[in-house]
């Protein structure tokens, strides 16, 4: 792409009122966004509304500027590579062109074999999100299942979000990596010059090498709430299907799982606790037809994919000695508070709290807030 062509696709998307309905629409009867900008205001009103056809005719404000910067960008010789691929692009990915809303624009961030290549294709991709404010259980579930999809060939999409989002990239880069599939791509709701949150910039940076970084929004964009909801389509776009961890009733991975769906794609959802409020979102994903997954396995018969290797959990809790398995098979895997748990054990307050201390320490128990504690284990 010369730097012509690049002016004329960040003018036509960043036209105020413009939206990429209207835009798909001009490229369908005019061709690229050099033609388009070719064209009359009469001409452009066969495919936009009169308001629409005024504000082509228009240069958007800090367009000069938005194009130097991203032209430097593009142009910068370093690693992470950087790219943009177009609504008109042969590596525009096949799975989010069929969508209804594709973006007219990508931009690229990671590995210099996927960034230069075509990303896109033939990888297999499923998105998993979930709660930002997850259970322990449901992050090591993130993270373990991750692994194993990842370890089965697919590439595993989320939005880089704290929580599950963060505990499935993580997940996918357990495993050794391949040069010919991106381990994880992570679609972000910002500019790709900035990381959000703060605090996964080191996992982007990881993403960065052995994956992608995707984003539509142009270079400098901050974190708007309006863009997050917005970014989803591309997660559930981009994959076979979404897998839901945990999520409250009112999580955006409901936005996303809706999304997949109205897509024609494959929807799971693990079950967890009916005490659990993170559980709630997944059990009504249930209810609507989603499928049940207690394995990784679970998922690939659905998607009719090879059989997941086993893979070991890493991060796996040493075995319980006898007096704290006593309170781990008390304990449950539901959320449980001490009252509850000295009535299960007979064990005095002060015995419990010592060993519930020294099975968190161990990895094995979770404190969770309102004073309730959770078992840990493995996806």
């Amino acid at each position: 792409m010369d730097r012509d062509e690049l002016a004329a696709w960040l003018r036509l998307s960043l036209t105020p009122g413009v939206g990429n309905g209207a835009a798909r629409r001009l490229l369908a009867a005019f061709g690229l966004p050099q033609a388009v900008f070719a064209q009359t205001e009469g001409a452009w009103q066969s495919c936009v509304t009169v308001a629409q056809a005024r504000a082509l005719a228009a240069v958007p404000e800090g367009l000069d500027a938005l194009l130097e910067q991203t032209w430097q960008w593009l142009q910068a010789d370093a690693e992470p590579a950087r790219a943009i691929v177009t609504l008109g692009d042969a590596a525009y990915p096949p799975a989010l062109l069929a969508t209804e809303d594709p973006p007219l624009l990508l931009y690229l961030l990671g590995a210099p074999q996927f960034v230069r290549g075509r990303p896109f294709a033939p990888p297999r991709c499923l998105a998993m999100v979930g709660s930002r404010n997850p259970t322990a259980q449901g992050a090591d579930h993130a993270r373990q299942f991750a692994r194993a999809l990842r370890a089965a060939g697919l590439t595993i999409v989320s939005g880089l979000a704290l929580g599950v989002d963060a505990a499935a990239h993580e997940g996918a880069l357990q495993g050794p990596p391949d040069p010919a599939t991106p381990a994880t791509i992570a679609v972000v709701g910002t500019g790709l010059d900035r990381v959000y949150p703060r605090a996964n910039k080191e996992l982007a940076h990881r993403i960065a090498r052995h994956g992608l970084l995707v984003s539509e929004y142009p270079l400098g964009t901050p974190p708007l709430a309006a863009n997050f909801p917005k970014r989803n389509r591309i997660i559930s776009g981009l994959s076979q299907g979404t897998l839901v961890v945990e999520a409250a009733l009112a999580s955006g991975s409901l936005i996303t799982a809706r999304l997949a769906a109205e897509q024609g794609r494959e929807v799971f959802a693990i079950p967890g606790s009916i005490h659990a409020p993170q559980s709630r979102g997944c059990h009504a994903l249930l209810r609507q037809g989603a499928k049940l997954v207690e394995t990784a396995q679970d998922v690939l018969e659905e998607l009719r994919l090879p059989a997941a290797e086993q893979v070991p959990a890493s991060d796996a809790p040493p075995p319980a000695a006898p007096a704290h398995q006593e309170v781990l098979d008390a304990l449950g895997f539901d959320p449980l508070g001490l009252d509850a748990l000295v009535a299960r054990t007979g064990l005095p307050a002060a015995t419990l709290q010592v060993r519930l201390l020294e099975l968190e320490l161990d990895g094995q128990v979770a404190r969770l807030p309102g004073g309730l504690f959770q078992r840990v284990g493995s996806a």
